[in-house]
């Protein structure tokens, strides 16, 4: 479990009463921060390529991950039998948590606009659906652990997005809360109705794809990652009311 970095607010002292939290901003992991699309492509060639299969067997992979979405023991089961490799599916989960997260990255542009967020005093923090031991090697390798206040993985925290409760979690461990806070993420369901849910503010991150009608539409929509960050930015004061 991931502790704030730095000491939380104090929420009230004797002289001046109750004292507003740093205002907050909530970032999903892959294919938000990281490229997860490109991180499993990586990957999928590497494996191919020690297991003599072809091409084919590339597109086949990723297309069977499912953006991730998938259940790991049923993949990596699907994947044993569709190839007849005569490693248990727990042996090649094992060895994708050792590989995969050091095929990300993270941008150094990306990493230093967080690191601009903070000097102008936003609390940063990534909220992510995964295994803890696969998320946390990806934060550690790409050098966002270093970057964020403080952060969420859903196997560790006992809680899923949507869930507005994985969202005031991450808020405490940041050391803030809800009350000007904003969510940025690809998912329309997980991580942008989700946040709106909890009341934050929403950044959709579209990759070419149009908002789904039958869902309450984002605060706003970017194409990129650096896109939102330099929306936040450039948004004066934090704190902005709907």
């Amino acid at each position: 479990m991931h502790a704030p970095r730095g000491q939380t607010d104090n929420p009230q002292t004797a002289s001046t009463g109750p004292k507003r939290k740093p205002p907050l901003v909530l970032f999903d992991l892959d294919n938000t921060l990281v490229d997860r699309t490109e991180g499993l492509r990586h990957w999928a060639e590497e494996f191919t390529r020690e297991r003599g299969l072809d091409a084919l067997a590339v597109e086949w992979i990723v297309e069977a991950d499912d953006n991730g979405l998938k259940p790991r023991d049923r993949f990596f089961a699907e994947l044993r039998d569709r190839f007849a490799i005569g490693d248990t599916a727990e042996a090649l989960h094992h060895a994708y948590q050792q590989r995969y997260p050091l095929l990300l990255r993270c941008p150094r542009h990306v990493l230093d606009q967080i690191a601009q967020l903070r000097e102008a005093g936003w609390r940063v923090g990534v909220v992510t659906n995964g295994l803890t031991l696969t998320q946390g090697a990806v934060l550690e390798h790409t050098g966002l652990a270093e970057c964020l206040d403080g952060w969420c993985i859903s196997e560790e925290a006992n809680v899923r997005k949507p869930d507005p409760g994985i969202f005031v979690l991450a808020a405490e461990r940041c050391g803030s809360d809800l009350t000007a806070a904003w969510m940025c993420g690809d998912s329309p369901e997980a991580d942008v109705v989700g946040a709106q849910l909890a009341g934050l503010h929403t950044i959709w991150i579209r990759h070419g794809r149009t908002w789904p009608a039958s869902n309450p539409p984002p605060d706003q929509t970017v194409d990129s990652v650096t896109e939102a960050l330099q929306a936040l930015r450039h948004m004066g004061s934090p704190v902005i009311s709907r």
